[in-house]
């Protein structure tokens, strides 16, 4: 005997209460070559973390990246094995990355292994030599993955999106052409190294199972040594968002749809800043947003759009993102232009910025979670001027942050006459539906 049951709305548990934002405490000390050096301590597990930030804007894109590829490639009493397994006898690892802004350092190893982690780390800073051949090695691996990644409809997109954001300024272009990556060579890093490779301005971040002072000493036995007045650069600002014709990348043959959209975003220090997160939020920032509700569960256009601020140096922007099915090209833009209007003239609803509010609450208790990530947002913070206490303010205008102030936001920042829109697709099949709904320039990709 089988029986049925009628399946019906199911009844959501009430939200919890929020818990209160607990802040680490942090010590710091500015040596005197520069370096700032924040530790914080976070005794979860016998691990130290360590992010070191170091300001590179403006610098020549394909000798950057090449020297971030081989930055650990080599020193005077070291080859790239040899460092990889001198960290490996202490639990750690060294990895180097560059954004537009900065050039990272980061790893992580045993608590009992710092002070060797240091010197091995001061080494690299003070004398990475750049071989011929490991220089060879690493930009041939770089070519390839950016051959790789030109190859993907998300990284054609993304790039059509900045050269339109940003036009002249340093970020409208964010990674090398292959024929620039391969001319690059050994001696253009080393030169290139000895004037941006340098303590001054630049922020190491050490996080984990350590005594803040003792930690502050091995950093300062470790790094006094790295010396040097580097090369002074300072990003301009940002350009404002000019909003005009959307911008069609033409990808014949492509199935799917790449739909990109910029709008105006504040730093984290400005007043609105909690309010726009909020309503960006409740526009496509998390799963249960309208946006996700809309041209996901409801409409099936597409597995995952997402909308996000974007914080840098020189500005900041919010970018909403999207792959849909080429015949739904059309609506999922209409739809989308819907929802933004939506916020931008009507109030969310009271147990909506709720719900918003305690994903970005909780997104805050999470991030903070463990010491990789406590590290990372240490030091993302820190490049921008900011301590960890600015987490707890955050925390606080994210809590009192009323209905009217997000439609305030949304108003502001969310109008869909402020987009800076981007479609790469097959033009022919989604040409004339974008159209019928807004004035395009259509382009080849790679253009």
């Amino acid at each position: 005997m089988s029986t049925t049951v009628q399946a019906g709305p199911r009844t959501l548990p009430p939200l919890g209460p929020t818990r209160k934002l607990k802040v680490p405490k942090q010590a710091e000390r500015t040596l005197a070559n520069g370096l700032t050096v924040i530790v914080v301590r976070r005794p979860a597990v016998p691990l130290v973390e360590l992010r070191l930030w170091m300001p590179f804007g403006k610098a020549n894109l394909a000798r950057g990246a090449v020297l971030a590829q081989s930055l650990l490639s080599g020193t005077p009493t070291m080859s790239a094995v040899q460092i990889a397994a001198e960290l490996q006898k202490v639990g750690g690892g060294l990895s180097a990355g560059l954004d537009p802004d900065r050039l990272m350092l980061s790893g992580a190893g045993l608590v009992t292994g710092l002070d060797r982690m240091l010197e091995i780390l001061a080494e690299v800073l003070t004398g990475a030599t750049y071989p011929e051949q490991e220089v060879s090695t690493e930009r041939d691996r770089l070519v390839d993955r950016i051959q790789v990644a030109q190859s993907q409809p998300a990284h054609l997109a993304r790039t059509a999106l900045l050269k339109r954001i940003y036009g002249r300024h340093p970020y409208a272009v964010q990674t090398p052409e292959p024929d620039q990556v391969r001319a690059v060579r050994a001696p253009a890093l080393r030169k290139l190294h000895a004037e941006r490779v340098h303590p001054t301005d630049a922020v190491l971040v050490l996080v984990g199972d350590v005594q803040p002072e003792r930690a502050l000493d091995a950093a300062e036995a470790a790094l006094a040594g790295w010396t040097g007045p580097g090369h002074a650069t300072e990003l301009p600002p940002a350009p404002p968002l000019e909003s005009g014709p959307l911008l069609l990348v033409d990808r014949p043959g492509s199935v799917q749809s790449s739909l990109r959209m910029a709008l105006p975003a504040v730093p984290r220090t400005h007043p609105d800043h909690a309010a726009l997160q909020l309503a960006n939020l409740v526009f496509g920032g998390y799963f249960s947003s309208r946006w996700v509700e809309n041209i996901r569960e409801d409409k099936g256009y597409t597995y995952g759009p997402h909308s996000s601020v974007e914080h840098s140096v020189a500005g900041s922007v919010l970018v909403a993102a999207a792959e849909v099915a080429t015949e739904v090209t059309g609506p999922a833009l209409l739809e989308t232009t819907y929802e933004l209007g939506r916020l931008a003239s009507l109030p969310p609803k009271p147990d909506e910025l709720e719900q918003a509010r305690q994903y970005a609450l909780g997104t805050l208790q999470l991030g903070m979670s463990t010491q990789a990530g406590l590290a990372s947002l240490t030091s993302a913070y820190a490049g921008n001027g900011l301590r960890l206490d600015f987490l707890a303010e955050h925390a606080a205008r994210l809590a009192k942050a009323t209905v009217d102030d997000v439609a305030e936001a949304g108003a502001r920042y969310l109008a869909p006459a402020k987009a800076v829109t981007v479609v790469l697709g097959d033009a022919e099949r989604i040409g004339g539906p974008l159209a019928a709904l807004t004035p395009v320039d259509r382009v080849a990709a790679g253009s």
